[in-house]
């Protein structure tokens, strides 16, 4: 069958697209989906990414099972600052409940307007790519209601009322109430859905799904027929096998020096994700090391800076401040695939990166600094895909998601908690590098079997491929409340 993609976080490398690669490696393993994949990476209506508005910062070439459109002319086409436009829609959608009749009445007349544009785009990308699934990935938060309402319409145009076989699944990360993200310190999204964001609704092409049960239950209050199925992520395979030649080049590249372990933060560098308290974190570590005379750790950070450039500033400061610049790496975004660019230079994805940093003793450092925004935190299930230790810092669904089972460092903010921290790091380091089980081990992988099985996704896109070979959509799940969409 032939998947697309459309993705609502405005990035050319993310964490929610190194999931849907890992699921796409399920499809194309069970025979059930082509390359390419044809995608819309959500680039032309999140100004708040940085330099990736509105067609995405220069990549050197995506992977070959991936093929993105460019959308950046569809909101232009319905107003002259489009980068305003989509600020403004955003705060008035998240305040909706304070405005008056009349601004009710524009903003909805702005959002119709613009989906308008993005119904014909979306309608056209369906058509050429001949694409008989579409994956949405976090396209119910209110990000951009007019681009969901357009992908709404130009699905239901496709595919609804029997019209040819396939559909629409809506994969949320993250909804409303339980992505608490602040800007200016204003809330980004309201705490529920209004009567400006489009649900999913039910139907024989539409599915619906979240990755915890925790966002099922909250999904099950929204108002709209739709019903969500809990399918947790699906992780990557990190094979133990000697390292490869690339991975020797792009140490080489990068200028890292031999025997020093590698830490990784598989974060982007985004405020919530406290990329701060991993640099804190190093710092520690470093003054430990310089203590017991052991070579000092390096920092990979993930992310780009050019997402969220005042944050990164203040990323860059606090390295500097604490006398580890030239101990931490950022990455500029992991890619999807390994590849060597234009001048011959390794970029690394993220089972290379973990391969790599295994090898050298490692580990994982995930350290949100607001409790209540990620609703899985996927760091620490890396690591021990790796094999390897990880460092966390108390965020609300760690315990809810792993269980006491997990095995792993917690640190909290403050020197003395760092200093602390730090000891353990290095001896989880040094235990590492001595072959025991500083990474959790049987236990950790038990918990991994439980808590991230492959075989929801799986089952789906089996689900997906036979409505295809159906006159119609399969069957509907419907509740007993009014649709929304």
């Amino acid at each position: 069958m032939r998947v697309g993609l459309v993705s609502g976080d405005g990035l050319p490398v993310s964490g929610l697209l190194t999931i849907f690669r890992n699921v796409l490696d399920v499809g194309v393993a069970e025979g059930l989906i082509e390359w390419p994949v044809p995608a819309d990476l959500g680039y032309s209506w999140r100004p708040d990414k940085g330099d990736f508005f509105p067609a995405g910062a220069p990549v050197d070439g995506y992977p070959p099972w991936l093929t993105v459109v460019d959308s950046s002319g569809v909101a232009e086409s319905a107003e002259p600052e489009p980068d305003t436009m989509w600020q403004q829609i955003r705060a008035q959608v998240a305040r909706a409940s304070t405005l008056s009749r009349a601004e009710q009445a524009a903003l909805s007349a702005r959002i119709d307007r613009v989906a308008a544009g993005y119904e014909a785009h979306f309608s056209r990308w369906m058509w050429e790519g001949d694409i008989d699934w579409v994956i949405a990935v976090n396209m119910t938060l209110s990000d951009a209601v007019p681009v969901t309402a357009g992908l709404h319409r130009a699905a239901r145009a496709r595919y609804g009322g029997g019209r040819r076989p396939g559909g629409v699944v809506f994969w949320d990360h993250d909804l409303f109430r339980s992505c608490a993200v602040f800007e200016d310190g204003q809330r980004v999204y309201p705490t529920e859905p209004n009567d400006f964001t489009p649900l999913p609704g039910a139907g024989d092409y539409i599915r619906w799904v979240v990755i915890s049960a925790e966002l099922a239950d909250e999904a099950n209050q929204y108002p709209t027929a739709g019903i969500p199925r809990v399918i947790p992520n699906v992780l990557p395979t990190v094979g133990s096998g000697p390292l490869e030649a690339r991975h020797a080049e792009f140490v080489r590249q990068r200028g890292l020096e031999s025997g020093r372990p590698l830490l990784l933060a598989p974060v982007r560098v985004f405020r919530i994700k406290g990329v701060e308290i991993s640099i804190e974190l190093l710092a520690a570590a470093k003054a430990e090391c310089r203590r017991r005379g052991l070579p000092t750790p390096y920092l990979l950070v993930f992310g780009s800076l050019q997402e969220d450039p005042v944050y990164a500033q203040e990323v860059v400061a606090c390295a500097e401040r604490l006398g580890v610049t030239q101990d931490v790496v950022f990455l500029g975004g992991v890619p999807l695939g390994s590849y060597a660019d234009a001048r011959g230079n390794w970029r690394l994805d993220e089972v290379d990166l973990l391969r790599l940093a295994a090898s050298t003793g490692g580990l994982v450092l995930f350290t949100p600094n607001v409790p209540d925004v990620e609703t899985i935190g996927l760091g620490p299930a890396l690591a021990a895909c790796a094999g390897m230790p990880s460092v966390v810092t108390a965020y609300d669904a760690f315990e809810r998601v792993y269980g006491p089972d997990f095995r792993c460092l917690s640190t909290g903010s403050g020197q003395g908690r760092l200093a602390d921290t730090a000891v353990q790091l290095v001896q989880a380091i040094y235990d590492a590098r001595a072959r025991t089980d500083a990474g959790g081990g049987a236990a950790n992988q038990a918990v991994l079997r439980r808590v991230f099985p492959s075989e929801g996704w799986r089952g789906l896109l089996h689900e997906m491929a036979g409505v295809l070979r159906q006159p119609t959509g399969g069957p509907a799940l419907v509740r007993a409340t009014p649709d929304k969409c």
